[in-house]
């Protein structure tokens, strides 16, 4: 087998050129100042950083509270927030934009009777309007853009990431607000990656609108709001809930 080696040589004008004009000093492009900010990553994988805001303290609900008013109804368990019958729905009291979200999630074993969107259901709703499916489908068929990892009506996951239960699964979700004019008109929508697990499969998806069981997504103008959990009669646990706010 034949080898050719192509040999590209200037010619004496560019040669001339680039002695005339030689190339800056690497210095020139090297960046000192400001420092970013040191951060102190957490123990192990998935542990709140040094900045992070801790959402859920292990103890209590301290910081959450009904959608409908009043005190969260979930039960507190071995450190773990659950979803009771009847409980509603649960937001933080603080309210956020763009962030970096970790929520470790699992749902139990249930019965085989239990299928489709009634097998561990629940969901994360970023600002309140815009959810990332919790559910089982580990080994349960159902419709793909309502499926573990999907952006609920909007997005199917790249891949199913799940793990079998009763597994604990784990999201990271970067989260940037939508922008509006003074108008109220959407300026940009909101964009979502989301690991499931360590594994991709939301990517930068620009979110259409507040999340809809029926009909079509329509952005309203909004500031930061909660972090919503949904309740769907399905007993979910949530641990190490945290946020840090890019």
């Amino acid at each position: 087998m034949r080898k050719f080696v192509l040999l590209f040589l200037l010619t004496p004008a560019a040669a001339l050129a680039q002695a005339a004009n030689p190339l800056p000093k690497p210095e020139l492009t090297e960046i000192w100042s400001p420092v970013p900010p040191k951060v102190e990553p957490g123990a192990r994988l998935g542990d709140p950083p040094s900045d992070a805001i801790i959402l859920f303290n292990g103890a209590d609900l301290t910081g959450w509270e009904s959608t409908k008013g009043g005190a969260a109804g979930w039960a507190v368990e071995n450190g773990e927030m659950v979803d009771v019958p009847k409980a509603g729905d649960i937001r933080t009291t603080q309210k956020f934009g763009d962030m970096q979200l970790h929520v470790e999630w699992m749902v139990p074993v249930l019965p085989p009777d239990r299928k489709g969107q009634d097998r561990g259901n629940s969901g994360i709703y970023l600002q309140g309007l815009y959810e990332v499916q919790v559910l089982d489908n580990y080994d349960n068929p159902t419709y793909v853009n309502g499926s573990a990892g999907s952006i609920y009506k909007q997005s199917v996951p790249l891949v199913n990431a799940l793990k079998r239960a009763p597994n604990w699964q784990a999201y990271d979700i970067i989260y940037y607000a939508p922008r509006f004019y003074a108008d109220g008109t959407l300026a940009e929508p909101a964009r979502v990656t989301v690991l499931l697990n360590g594994i991709l499969v939301q990517s930068n998806f620009a979110i259409k609108g507040p999340t809809e069981y029926r009909g079509v997504p329509i952005y309203k103008v909004h500031g930061d709001a909660p972090l919503l959990l949904q309740a769907h009669n399905n007993p979910v646990r949530y641990r190490n809930l945290w946020v840090r706010k890019l």
